[in-house]
């Protein structure tokens, strides 16, 4: 929740953490801290921050009509066509009414269309328009292109090790979701 005096949706303390100001109170050098989850949870709850402040902006590139939350399940449907929206749903962790509304909306702008499921005739395949594919090819470009500059200084090694360690992390929240722990 935002208060009174903070109308932009920013904590100032992760803001001046991300500048680096005060970092070293609470993360060295390495990323390392004497707690390492509450490390952890610092540095997601950044990143998730960030990403939703990014999020209509990147959208915006696919379609200036489009909500933040489309790109992602763009991109989804881009790695897998012929998706359900069903499977998307499960994918993405919210309702198959969510998700249906949302494909309406892709259809409407023209970013995907609905096929019959040859499987199961209820049911309904998503793949992108070739307007769509398009249109997310120049915005992922885009993007990849921004994570190119931001991290010029690293090793390729270095990104691909961060690459694993998120899907890593994906991938056990996602486990550990499900298994009702």
């Amino acid at each position: 929740m935002l208060s009174s005096t903070d109308r932009s949706g920013t904590d100032a303390s992760d803001d001046q953490v991300a500048a680096g100001n005060g970092a070293d109170d609470a993360v060295g050098d390495n990323g390392a801290t004497a707690a390492p989850f509450e490390g952890l949870e610092r540095e997601i709850r950044l990143l998730i921050r960030r990403a939703q402040s990014s999020g209509t902006s990147i959208a915006r590139r696919v379609h200036p009509e489009l909500d933040a939350s489309a790109y992602p399940l763009l991109a989804h449907i881009s790695e897998r066509p012929g998706a359900r929206g069903s499977d998307l749903a499960t994918f993405f962790g919210v309702g198959r009414a969510t998700v249906s509304r949302q494909l309406s909306r892709l259809v409407e702008l023209g970013l995907v269309e609905r096929t019959v499921d040859p499987e199961d005739s209820r049911g309904q395949r998503i793949t992108l328009t070739p307007d769509g594919a398009a249109r997310l090819d120049r915005a992922r470009s885009s993007r990849v292109a921004m994570l190119e500059g931001a991290l010029a200084t690293w090793e390729t090694e270095e990104v691909a090790q961060l690459a694993r360690l998120l899907n890593r992390y994906s991938a056990d929240i996602v486990a550990w979701k499900q298994s009702g722990r």
